[in-house]
Parts: C-alpha cells; structure tokens; sequence
C-alpha cells in the first residue's frame, strides 16, 4: 500500500512561491507515477504536474507551464511542487496522486488527464492566492 503526505499549502499573494512537498511510503513500483492535482468547489479535480519516478519525465497543464516545477528526490521518497508566479485562478486544494506506470506511462510521461487511474491519494493542502 502506498501512502502520500502533502505539506507546503498557504496564503500568498499573487505572484508569490510556494513549495508543495509530497512524501511517499510503499513500494516505489505502486508508485511510478506521482502527479499534483487540484480541485475548487463545485469543479472537476484536473490535472496540474506529473513526473515518472524512473526518469524523471515530467508532463504540466498548459495553465502552469512556465511557471509550476515538479521535482523528485528519491533518497528522501518526496516529490516537490515549485510553483512560482502564482494567479488567483491558482486557488485550490492541491492533491498528491500516485500509481504504477501502467496504463498512465505514454512514453513522454505519466498522463495527468486519467485522474481516476491514480491509485493513491493524500489528504490535500490549501493553496490561497490574493489578489
């Protein structure tokens, strides 16, 4: 069983940082694909970074790209969220997703459209932006 354990959510102002980190426990094989996600209410959870954990391939949403930065450090089994620049459209509870490879590795990255492939969850962490 994997489990994840985000940090690092807050309020800033816009166009400050924050730094999201997401540490995992479990088999790194049930864990291949680690992505961050984000959800406001009344709107669907959408993909926002992923990195596969055996290259390090990364995919973003086109709303962050530029501006977010996903990263991983396998000796201490976390994946970072940089996300610079932020918008208040940037509002949400951010989630750390993980899965195996399969079925979510397209040989350019882990997609971050099959949300509902994303095996393992954490709790989230408020991101809150001011304008």
């Amino acid at each position: 069983q994997v489990q994840l354990v985000e940090s690092g959510g807050g309020s800033v102002q816009a166009g400050g940082s924050l730094r999201l980190s997401c540490v995992a426990s479990g088999p790194p094989y049930m864990r291949s694909c680690v992505g961050w996600f984000r959800q406001t209410p009344g709107k669907e959870r959408e993909g926002v970074a992923s990195i596969y954990s055996e290259n390090s391939h990364v995919v973003y949403d086109d709303s962050v790209k530029g501006r977010f930065a996903i990263s991983q450090d396998n000796a201490e089994n976390t994946v970072y969220l940089q996300m610079n620049g932020l918008k208040p459209e940037d509002n949400a509870m951010y989630y750390c997703a993980a899965s195996p490879g399969v079925g979510l590795w397209s040989g350019d990255g882990c997609l971050i459209d099959y949300v509902g492939k994303y095996r393992f969850w954490g709790q989230g962490t408020q991101v809150t932006v001011s304008s």
